[in-house]
């Protein structure tokens, strides 16, 4: 699978097909990545759902790892750009140079840069400057780039997975609220158990290393996609995610307590987006062809946390934005009005 902007052929995809490569992605990954098994299904939901994740945990934890393994299971281009401060939007992108060919001739080529990738780390994204941060927007947006004035497509699948660190906030950028909305899930990376640290140091110092095998390919990951999105929802259950989206807004009727002390903006409408979604492909794992209100449950706390702002006084108090969604949660039953 090329990284140059040629589009597979799709064939269609059962619903037993698209669970059964799931399993096996799961499956191929775990042979590399010891537990964090919530961690690589989120993973794969936000891949398959054709958005971006972002990833928020301390250094050592096998982010690196978990992308590089999912592009080798699946067959496809992967690239990592460490953000810097003097990393360049040119950097990421790519730029037009000047050659020279054999008649002394001189032309503009374009070099791509390692956003024109299927799989893409963006490691330590908020250690970049807006400027280069937003270098990103597009191609997770749009699934193009443009340098001088051309646009270019990205090959799908296209997927980006940015980390950050949250210990080390010094000499960060913050990422602006407008880059958080456009991921689709935010994910935080646990410190592993005492017995999967035991697993990691019998796999990683022993003389023989885990080798995942290819189970998929690009075109396999977009029918997938494509089947996601064609998985029916009732409009119960829609409007169950809009009253959930609603909830996180502290002027609305609905909202808990919580809500209306700690929370400064609620979520936008692609959370609500994210939730659908994310619930699609919860449903097709689970072996169904339809979305419960369970599933958009499981898939509020990835889709919603990095889509609040809280106040000064939830910031003084310690209050996080995972205990506001649990409060939601537990607040805005299915069923009620």
């Amino acid at each position: 699978m090329s990284g140059t902007g040629q589009q597979p052929t799709v064939s269609p995809l059962t619903a037993e097909q698209f669970r059964a490569t799931a399993a096996a992605i799961e499956r191929e990954v775990g042979k590399v990545i010891v537990g964090q098994r919530e961690l690589v299904r989120h993973t794969l939901i936000t891949l398959l759902a054709g958005g971006n994740a972002l990833l928020e945990g301390v250094p050592g934890l096998g982010k690196t790892m978990l992308i590089r393994t999912l592009a080798q299971v699946i067959d496809c281009t992967f690239s990592r750009i460490q953000f810097t401060p003097d990393l360049m939007p040119a950097d990421i992108v790519g730029t037009n140079v000047i050659v020279e060919d054999e008649s002394g001739q001189r032309t503009f080529r374009f070099e791509a840069g390692p956003i024109f990738a299927n799989l893409v780390l963006a490691d330590e994204i908020n250690r970049a400057t807006p400027k280069t941060q937003s270098a990103l927007l597009e191609a997770m947006q749009e699934h193009s780039v443009t340098v001088a004035k051309t646009t270019r497509r990205l090959a799908e699948p296209f997927f980006v997975l940015a980390t950050q660190n949250p210990l080390e906030m010094e000499g960060t950028y913050p990422l602006p609220e407008a880059q958080l909305d456009r991921f689709l899930l935010k994910l935080d990376v646990p410190f592993p158990s005492e017995d999967e640290l035991v697993e990691i140091a019998n796999r990683t110092t022993g003389a023989e290393e885990p080798r995942p095998e290819v189970v998929a390919d690009g075109q396999a990951i977009v029918a997938m996609q494509e089947l996601a999105r064609a998985v029916p929802i009732a409009p119960h259950v829609t409007a169950y995610a809009a009253r959930l989206l609603k909830a996180t807004h502290p002027n609305d009727g609905n909202a808990p307590p919580m809500v209306r002390s700690y929370v400064r903006y609620g979520a936008s409408p692609r959370g609500m987006q994210a939730m659908i979604l994310a619930g699609k492909i919860i449903a097709l794992l689970d072996g169904r062809y339809n979305v419960a209100f369970d599933d958009l449950r499981a898939a509020a706390l990835p889709a919603l946390r990095h889509r609040l702002i809280l106040n000064f006084e939830a910031q003084a108090e310690g209050i996080t934005t995972d205990e506001v969604i649990g409060e939601i949660l537990r607040e805005v039953l299915p069923g009620e009005q």
